[in-house]
């Protein structure tokens, strides 16, 4: 599994542990993790996913679900000016006290102020408007990663709900690549590590890796919750 997939399958699954039943999908190519794994998480039976190509419309469709429900709704979006589009709703959100979690695919630091394209600067876009805002940051293959990333799930979930209900946002940049990869085996070549932080192996073989590998490293930590 590469560090996308991990980090979008870690909070899909860290809001469906928190309670979310509804979220809303306006897809782009960037926020394809997350996109994938509410997919899954819809075909299981988790989560009721509801898909909507422009982004305004899925923004009030979201605030309204949670202003129905009283219970925090996910939004999803791709980079760019598409996380801009949602502004409108989080501003209704705030002003009548909604809670929603607007979660923004985002390019990687290194493209950021390079004319990229559908690359702006997302960090605390809402201003005001959102309740807490953060940067989740790039995903890495190192320890502690999935602690660190439902942490920041389970306190955007609470903030969104307390003291005063409102929208709250998560910042997510992914690199390529976007989607699953296939491995060997269901071997990620992303578990290598060597003293204690996670590096990519130098070399390639075929059934050992030159870097030593902690227990159950055939599965990404996600899956143990490490």
């Amino acid at each position: 599994m590469n560090p996308a997939t991990a980090l979008a399958t870690v909070l899909v699954d860290e809001l469906l542990r928190c309670g979310m039943t509804d979220a809303v999908l306006a897809p782009g190519s960037r926020s394809a993790p997350l996109a994938l794994a509410l997919h899954a998480a819809d075909q299981a039976g988790r989560v009721r996913l509801h898909v909507r190509i422009d982004e305004r419309s899925a923004s009030f469709l979201g605030l309204g679900l949670a202003k129905r429900s009283g219970r925090p709704v996910a939004l999803v979006c791709t980079s760019g000016t598409a996380s801009a589009n949602f502004h409108p709703a989080v501003i209704e959100a705030h002003e009548s006290g909604v809670p929603l979690i607007v979660l923004t695919a985002d390019r990687p630091p290194e493209l950021r102020q390079t004319g990229a394209n559908q690359t702006i600067d997302q960090v605390k876009l809402y201003g005001t408007a959102a309740r807490w805002s953060t940067e989740i940051g790039v995903p890495e293959n190192r320890p502690g990663m999935v602690a660190y990333w439902r942490s920041l799930v389970s306190r955007a979930w609470g903030l969104a709900q307390a003291p005063v209900p409102g929208p709250v946002h998560l910042n997510a940049a992914f690199r390529e690549p976007l989607i699953p990869t296939a491995t060997r085996r269901g071997a990620s070549r992303w578990t290598a590590t060597r003293r204690g932080r996670g590096r990519r192996c130098g070399r390639r073989r075929r059934a050992r890796c030159c870097t030593s590998r902690r227990r159950g490293a055939g599965s990404w930590w996600w899956a143990t919750g490490r």
